[in-house]
């Protein structure tokens, strides 16, 4: 048997098919068609029999809102932009963005919120990005893996945008929300358990200088070693990558054959040093013990599975956004707020 709808009776005769109007909102729950509007988009300036009458009169008629009419009333677009000025090729590999997506889109989906990526490679990319946030496009952003010289911190702070930062900004920490993990600490921990095992001959495959996680993490090594009286200088730099931790390894056997053991600043490096200390006959732990930092799924795929130290990035992206949601609910919430999760030691194998 086949349905016909029957129009409303309290509905305009305006055609088939046509959606109902606010107009018609406003004169089934009896009040003005700027009350109504109010009503429907939760402003202060609405007595509570008014928005009775206009949520029974929506639900009655079935009316959706407009929402870019919506948004001319409440000056929000509900969508936050996850700002990671890193090319797409590393986004989509590394667990670290993975983990990070999921844990904002999680909590910004509790509140009915669209998730907005914007990657921006310095250059026209980093130019059209922050047009695009001048432009109000969205209602805050979230930014993680920023550089030094994206100066990503100053230019939200400068356009006054709701924002929060994953990891420790580079300036204007004093007039923007983040979260951090405490690197230095970690860093430190991770050469003092492989001090504690008895290694002496203890290199470092660091992060980016440009970032504030690879720069914190390196000062923890070193503050380690020159408290123990040991050699602070066998280091070698790369990029977080997996190819960039196996050539940085390479180099560190190479110019120092008596290594015996290695902090190194992401288990994906760390992966990458295992494939070279194996290519060059050394054992892990036996000959090398190697400590990596993340514990983010791939340290226990290593073989032998990595000892790490914990970086609790989807904790760390749940308080970014939470902290950003605040901001935007009151516009009175301080933005300077820091918070910073303590760094834990998580032994397996390697060392």
């Amino acid at each position: 048997m086949r349905h016909v709808s029957q129009p409303h009776p309290d509905r305009d005769a305006s055609g088939p098919g046509q959606a109902p109007t606010l107009d018609e909102v406003a004169r089934l729950a009896g009040v003005s068609r700027a009350t109504a509007s109010r009503a429907i988009n939760g402003a202060d300036r609405v007595s509570a029999t008014a928005r009775k009458a206009v949520e029974s009169a929506v639900e009655s008629l079935g009316y959706t809102p407009n929402p870019a009419a919506r948004s001319l009333v409440t000056r929000r677009t509900d969508s936050i932009a996850l700002v990671v000025p890193e090319p797409d090729e590393r986004v989509f590999t590394d667990p670290f963005f993975v983990h990070t997506l999921r844990s904002v889109n999680r909590v910004l989906a509790a509140r009915d919120l669209q998730l907005v990526l914007l990657l921006a490679r310095p250059g026209d990319e980093e130019r059209r990005m922050l047009r695009y946030l001048r432009r109000r496009h969205i209602d805050g952003a979230i930014v993680v893996s920023h550089h030094r010289n994206d100066r990503l911190a100053d230019h939200l702070a400068a356009l006054n945008l709701p924002s929060s930062f994953i990891g420790r900004p580079w300036s204007s920490a004093d007039r923007v929300a983040y979260v951090d993990t405490d690197n230095l600490a970690g860093g430190r921990a991770a050469t003092e358990l492989l001090i504690s095992r008895g290694c002496r001959r203890i290199g470092t495959i660091a992060g980016p200088s440009d970032m504030a996680a690879g720069l914190d993490r390196l000062s923890g090594w070193h503050d380690a070693m020159r408290d123990t009286g040991l050699r602070d200088d066998i280091v070698e730099q790369a990029d977080f990558t997996e190819s960039g931790g196996e050539l940085a390894c390479a180099q560190l056997v190479e110019r120092h054959p008596d290594l015996d053991g290695l902090v190194v600043a992401s288990d994906l490096m760390a992966a990458g040093a295992l494939r070279a200390l194996s290519a060059s006959g050394r054992r892990v732990p036996d000959d090398v013990a190697v400590v990596g930092y993340d514990d983010l799924g791939v340290a226990e795929r290593t073989t032998p599975r990595l000892t790490t130290v914990r970086n609790p990035i989807a904790d760390m992206a749940d308080q970014a956004t939470r902290m950003l949601l605040e901001q935007l609910d009151d516009d009175r919430a301080p933005r300077a707020i820091r918070v910073i999760f303590p760094a834990t030691v998580v032994p397996r194998e390697s060392a």
